[in-house]
């Protein structure tokens, strides 16, 4: 089955500019199958389980990021969540940050051939763009442990920025052990939601980090 087959099957259905998802996403996720065959940008390459692991895992938190002006997507990887949610919301500008140079150029060719004019790519590492910039949202999905991320980005912590971190099934732990790193940082950590992948492909929790 195709990716927009797939996408077509996995995406809420309440999703905003569903088709216009499943058109973009299809085309960004074949653009990481040809990329994948001159460089290691994702071990997820079915087309069921990288409309589920990529696309329908960034997108079905959409709401959390609603009403954002400018977000900041932490090592983006092949463009997620940053992409998927560009298309779910045209009115939020995203920044992808991406230091691994093939990474970012590959992001860049992405945006630039789904014609987001909402997204905007930088080799720059989300600490050093922390020290000038100030964005509504900070998210990612491989961010490292609660407590380093916390002290990594500090530069975050301001008063009505919110980071959103992708997190699997065990993110009640790591916000127990980085309790004492967030009473340092005068952050507060919760839950925001929790959620399964379609297929029974696992449990995420997003959890939310503000002053």
């Amino acid at each position: 089955m195709s990716f927009a087959n797939e996408l077509a099957e996995v995406l809420p259905p309440d999703l905003p500019h569903r088709d216009e998802v499943i058109q973009k996403c299809a085309q960004h996720l074949e653009r990481i199958e040809e990329a994948n065959k001159l460089f290691n940008l994702t071990r997820i390459t079915t087309p069921r389980e990288a409309a589920i692991k990529h696309v329908a895992d960034s997108v079905i938190p959409w709401k959390l990021f609603a009403g954002a002006k400018r977000v900041l997507d932490i090592g983006s990887g092949a463009g997620f969540p940053g992409i998927p949610l560009a298309i779910v919301l045209p009115e939020t500008h995203l920044t992808l940050s991406e230091s691994i140079q093939k990474k970012a150029r590959f992001i860049e060719s992405a945006v630039e051939a789904l014609a987001l004019t909402n997204v905007t790519v930088t080799h720059q590492r989300a600490e050093d763009l922390l020290k000038s910039d100030t964005y509504d949202v900070v998210t990612a999905r491989a961010v490292a442990p609660l407590s380093r991320a916390l002290a990594t980005f500090s530069k975050a912590w301001k008063p009505g920025v919110r980071a959103l971190f992708y997190k699997g099934p065990d993110a009640e732990a790591e916000i127990q052990d980085a309790v004492n790193e967030a009473r340092k940082r005068q952050v507060r950590m919760k839950i925001a939601t929790s959620y399964g992948l379609p297929d029974e492909l696992g449990t995420r929790t997003i959890v939310e980090i503000s002053r």
